[in-house]
């Protein structure tokens, strides 16, 4: 995936997100911050500038909607086909890419549905799919879920329709998403960085990554 940044302030929303010189607010994927950035890069931000950067960190549909509420400066978002929408509909200014991060899928080390030896994430899900093992989606209307989505619907299998059974919704960011998932024992998607990061893996690893981009970007 893609990381991208947006100038978020609109014409329609200078009056209302106008801020003190000192400080600034980014609406932000949970996925950056759980992969540690901000504890990074925020300080020397401030030492460099002077500039206070206080994060919101949700999924990046929420992210874009705070921001169409006025309440935002910057975004750090990946859905691109959202933040073209955004951007050209007038609420941003201005959209840059800034980072790159892939895609992995996370389960049990002793895999149970075999996805390791698969020979692109289709053939991983579907194999995932037939055997019914669980799997826990974000299901946040984050970029990570988009791009979930979107996989799924490639593989041809109807996952709404198994929502509840062996295919679950958490409804968080990917940092307590794969916290649950390694409670569940379950199947997930990552963006590598947070997992990195995460400290609890348990009895999880990275089963499947692929160069392609169908599955690692946008």
């Amino acid at each position: 995936m893609k990381l991208s940044v947006l100038f978020a302030v609109s014409a329609a929303c200078l009056a209302t997100t106008a801020m003190a010189d000192s400080a600034i607010l980014v609406q932000s994927t949970t996925s950056t911050k759980n992969a540690g950035l901000y504890n990074y890069i925020l300080p020397v931000v401030k030492a460099d500038t002077g500039i206070t950067v206080n994060v919101v960190a949700v999924g990046t549909g929420a992210a874009i909607k705070n921001a169409m509420n006025c309440d935002g400066d910057v975004l750090l978002v990946h859905s691109k086909d959202d933040e073209e929408v955004f951007v050209k509909a007038g609420w941003g200014l201005e959209r840059l890419d800034v980072m790159y991060n892939d895609f992995v899928i996370i389960g049990p080390r002793l895999d149970p549905a075999g996805i390791r030896a698969s020979a692109d994430v289709t053939v991983a899900l579907q194999k995932i799919a037939a055997l019914q093992v669980p799997f826990l989606s974000r299901g946040d209307d984050s970029g990570t879920h988009k791009a979930e989505k979107k996989l799924w619907t490639a593989t041809g299998i109807d996952v709404a329709a198994a929502s509840g059974s062996w295919y679950r919704e958490a409804g968080l960011g990917m940092g307590a998403t794969l916290m649950m998932s390694t409670a569940m024992n379950a199947y997930t998607l990552s963006d590598r960085a947070t997992w990195i990061s995460f400290a609890r893996k348990g009895n999880q690893d990275v089963l499947f990554f692929s160069p392609s981009a169908t599955f690692s970007t946008e």
